[in-house]
């Protein structure tokens, strides 16, 4: 009886040790679609559909890097199209708490359709780390 009583502790002890430590705990990234048509964004090997005027937020992200790779709908009526800023890139993940935001917006001038995308992280960029560790 005495073996229970020194095993139980001991077992959740390592159940609990086990289960905080996850890096992906309340890392987000989110992609905010201002531009004037959906954009499709290619990330961990699913395709995130990205509605005008819509955000969607990805959440426990596992730490690493990832790439992403933006698609995006041409108005009907447009001669020609160009992308500009941050489209395409990798997102690093630092560890527990990392929010990342990939923003779209768009402009539709002279028959050309111009999406714009632009990153930001809540991480310091001043401190140059490796999300994989040493």
């Amino acid at each position: 009886m005495k073996k229970w009583f020194f095993l139980t502790p001991l077992f959740l002890l390592t159940i609990f040790s086990y289960t905080g430590c996850t890096s992906s705990v309340g890392t987000q990234i989110t992609f905010r679609n201002l531009a004037s048509n959906a954009v499709y964004v290619n990330f961990r090997a699913n395709v995130i559909t990205v509605p005008a005027g819509q955000t969607v937020l990805i959440k426990d992200v596992p730490k690493g890097m990832f790439d992403y790779n933006t698609t995006y709908e041409v108005p009907a009526n447009s001669t020609a199209s160009s992308a500009q800023g941050d489209v395409s890139g990798t997102v690093t993940i630092a560890g527990a708490g990392t929010k990342i935001l990939i923003l779209y917006s768009s402009t539709f001038v002279d028959g050309t359709y111009t999406i714009y995308a632009t990153y930001s992280t809540n991480e310091d960029q001043s401190v140059v780390t490796s999300p994989t560790g040493p």
